[in-house]
Parts: structure tokens; sequence; C-alpha cells
């Protein structure tokens, strides 16, 4: 029998941005500008100046949906968005028989200089001081965007912040009274209702296409934009045609409101032939708004392991684990809720929530699967109280719970980035390798205070592990850096030497107060 392989993709064209490429390291595109004062709600998304209505609602019965005036409001305020990352030079090495017996084993190095690759995706300006929104893996390890306007305009562009979890960024380009697309809310979308994906694809200007919303909250898998799912699934699902190129794009209602962010379409062959998924404004609002505050999302956790009363209708009950689930649904008289299997110490939940209690409403809204529950935390900070409503012992409760971060507690969360170490740093070079006989290492050539200061860090100080990982270009130390900053601990563990043959080791605190 012939199988057809289902693909879940990202849908931004050209090679960049596809996971079988390998992933690229993560450059700054512009010079870091001062972040400026947060702008409120209000600020940042435009309302509804028109409050346009749907020209067909009490129509005669069959009378087809008027889109036009949707699609008129909304095809100027999404871009094209071209993302380039430039030739590199990268050094790699040889097998040298000599090197392998009396040298240090890696061979002879060889300067190789990289192609630029090139991507495109597409982008939606949401505030006339030109703040675009589009998909993390659009403009993810890039060193160049550039951002073509319905109206032909070419402007540079920079990111603000990215947030993978999401697969949510936020450009920037420079000027005022940029056209936008007004904020609408997703939660108000129902099954069946009427919407546009607006698109710039392959730098054709706006395209728009038409279908219904066809599922909502829908978690999709493991596999997902640039061959990662995003860890926060909450997805609106659509057949209206999304193809490549529309990744981070619009979803449109009838009224021309912005109710979603394109971010990939699940096919047969690559090409649409299935279903769209687009990521609700009611995630984006707030993980935009933390993105231009903070530079990083401030992401509330519940701290609780929990399983979906429901998966034990969906999957085969011969699995022990699915089995004890569907007992469990069956015990309670339940088809849906969130059952709290274990609570993590120093989380949010601690002392507040029980194990076996069902999770079925938060804020007053119904939690039918995980990926409600998702949702519900993901418009929420650290700090913010929370009302949620539980089955315990057979009986109804509500309780409020204070959120906290993952590291356990409701301090803000900074941006963090290579400046925090006030150091600078250059790979080693090929003389004072051969002199130490190593491999590979960061040489820190100044400190200026900061981070790596406060450790007892000094200059000349050479890097060959952070947090266990080896550090031959300055890019893996922002990036174990960055990954270093969203654990509890908050600490980067570097070890070296000295020029001298000395070696030591230090403990770098990355936690900002």
């Amino acid at each position: 029998m012939k199988r057809t392989a289902k693909i879940v993709m990202g849908v931004t064209a050209g090679v960049l941005l596809s996971s079988a490429i390998g992933g690229f390291t993560a450059y700054k595109l512009l010079e870091k500008q001062q972040m400026r004062e947060a702008a409120s709600f209000n600020e940042l998304f435009q309302p509804n100046p028109d409050n346009m209505t749907l020209a067909a609602f009490g129509a005669a019965p069959n009378q087809l949906v008027d889109l036009t005036k949707a699609a008129e409001s909304s095809v100027h305020a999404v871009v094209h968005i071209r993302a380039t990352e430039l030739s590199k030079t990268m050094t790699v090495y040889q097998p040298d028989i000599f090197d392998f017996f009396f040298g240090d084993g890696r061979g002879r190095q060889q300067q190789v200089q990289t192609q630029p690759r090139v991507g495109f995706g597409s982008g939606v300006i949401i505030s006339k001081d030109g703040y675009i929104v589009t998909n993390n893996h659009v403009v993810e390890s890039v060193d160049e965007i550039t951002v073509k306007l319905n109206d032909d305009r070419e402007l540079k562009g920079r990111i603000i912040g990215t947030d993978p979890a999401t697969d949510l960024a936020l450009l920037k380009i420079e000027g005022d009274d940029f056209p936008t697309i007004p904020i609408g809310n997703s939660d108000d979308l129902k099954v069946g209702e009427w919407v546009l994906a607006v698109g710039n694809p392959f730098n054709l200007n706006s395209t728009v296409t038409a279908g219904i919303v066809s599922a909502k909250a829908r978690a999709i898998g493991t596999t997902a934009a640039n061959g990662q799912a995003a860890n926060i699934q909450s997805f609106i699902q659509t057949d209206a045609a999304i193809n490549s190129g529309n990744s981070g794009g619009a979803l449109v209602n009838a009224r021309g409101e912005l109710v979603g962010i394109n971010a990939m379409l699940y096919s047969p062959t690559g090409a649409y032939s299935g279903y769209g998924f687009a990521i609700p404004t009611s995630i984006m609002t707030k993980v935009v708004s933390d993105l231009k505050q903070y530079g990083t999302v401030q992401r509330a956790m519940l701290g609780v392991t929990c399983t979906d009363l429901n998966i034990g209708l969906m999957v085969d009950e011969s699995d022990p684990q699915v089995k004890a689930i569907k007992d469990k649904a069956d015990e309670l008289g339940l088809k849906e809720g969130i059952w709290v299997r274990e609570i993590v110490e120093g989380g949010s939940a601690a002392g507040i929530l029980k194990e076996d209690d069902i999770i079925i409403k938060i804020e007053g809204k119904k939690i039918h699967r995980f990926a409600d529950m998702q949702e519900e935390l993901a418009k929420h900070r650290p700090g913010d109280k929370v009302t949620l409503t539980i089955l315990r012992d057979g009986k109804e409760k509500e309780l409020t719970i204070t959120l906290k971060n993952a590291q356990g507690n409701t301090k803000v969360v900074k941006n963090a980035d290579m400046e925090i170490l006030g150091a600078a740093f250059k790979p080693v070079d090929k003389d004072l390798r051969r002199q130490l006989n190593l491999g590979y290492g960061l040489q820190v050539t100044g400190v200026s205070g900061g981070k790596m200061g406060e450790a007892g860090i000094r200059k000349g100080f050479i890097i060959l592990k952070a947090n266990g990982e080896p550090m031959k270009e300055v890019e893996d130390l922002e990036r174990v850096m960055k990954a270093a900053t969203q654990t509890p601990e908050q600490t980067l563990f570097i070890s070296g030497m000295f020029p001298s043959g000395k070696r030591a080791s230090y403990a770098v605190d990355l936690s900002q107060e």
C-alpha cells in the first residue's frame, strides 16, 4: 500500500530557515539601542477605528459573506521580509597523520568562506511607528533584515526581541504613519467563522485567501515551524490557504481585525492542501508587549506536572499509562480537564494545589485540554494572581494562586545579552594554541566590570568550557549564556587557563535584580 507522509512545516520560503540546513548562530543585526519606555496595550495595539461590521450579516440565507472591506483594510499592513545570513569565514580541520601523533589531534586548519543564505517570510505592522510582528523562525539566526511594504518601499528592519517558545518575533522599522491592522480578540472567534489569511510571499505584494476557523486551541504535536514545535501550542486552525512565504502573515476576521499570526501548514506534500495554523492574538499581545518592554517574555509557570484526562479517549488503551488516565476519567465521570500528578517544590502551586486535583477552569474559562491551560497562562506574567476552579474529592473549589517564573520567584527577567558580561572576547590565535597545546578556546581581551569582572575573571584568561560546552567561537558563549539565564541557577560555570598555564574556574552569576 502506498503511504503518503504528512508534513508539518513552517511556511517560510527559501533555504535559510529549514532545520535540514542546521541551526545558524544568532547575530545582532544592528547596534543595540537603548530600550525605550514601554507602551501600554492601548498605545502599542491600535483599536479598530471604524468598528467595521460584517457586510452580509442579516442578509438573505445562502448569500456569500462580503470580505472585501476586511481584505482592503489589512493588505497594506502586511509586509514582505527578506532575512539574510551573510557569508562568514569558518575554520575547518582536515585530518593529518603527523598532527594526530605529534600535535593536538585536530588536524590542519583551513579557512572556508560560507555562502550567503536568504529566506523569506511575511510580517504584520501593528503600530504606526513601525513595530512589526512575525514568526521567530522567519528571522532566527540572521544578520540583515529588509522589510518591503505593500507600496514597494524597502526599509531596514531590526529585531526588538524573539520568543522561540511561541514562535513570535518583534521587529522595528524607522518611520511614522505606517498602515496598521486593528487588533481583535481571538477568544471571540467561533469555529466556522470566516477568516482571511493575508501574506506577502515571494515579493509579490500582499495576497489574500479565505476560509473558516476549523478549530481553536489546537496542539499539533512535536514537529512544526523550522522542524521544531513551539513550546506553547494553542493554535487557531483554518482551511484558508497558507503557502510558503506566508509565515508571519495575518489571520484576519471578517471585520478586518487581526486575530492570529500565520505560522505553519499541515500538508501531505509541503504545499497547501491541508490546514493552516495561526498563533492567536490572545497570546501575541502579551508576548509582544513583553518583548517591547523587557526584551524577553515574562513567562508564568503553574508549577505542576499534569495530564489531559481526555488523552485516554484518543489513543490505545493497552498502554498502561493511558489506561490509568482513562480509569481516572471514568472514576470522576469526566471527559476533560487537567489531572494534577505532581506539585513542583517552590512553584506557584506549592502548598495550594494537591496531587489528584482536577483543574477545570482558569479565570472562569473552561479548561478542556492542556492547550487551553497553556493559552490562559501565556496571557499572564509572574506576580499575577489567577483563580483556579478545581475538583478535589468530588467537590468543586476555587483557589487563588500567585504565579511565579521558572526560577520560582516573581522578579522581572531582563533580556540577557553579551553586554551584561562586561568583557570582550576573541578565539585564541593559532600561535598561542600551539604554545599551550590547545585545540580551541576564547580569550578575554578586556574586562570593564559587568558579570565577568564581578566573578574575578581578568584580561588574558582563556575560556575553554562554559557550562560543560567547548568554547570555539564568541557565538558559542552567547548561546550558552542565554540558555543559562533560563535556568533556576542563572549561573555560567567557566573553566579555562591563563597564558602562563595556570588553570582556573569561575562561577558567573547572571541574575539581574
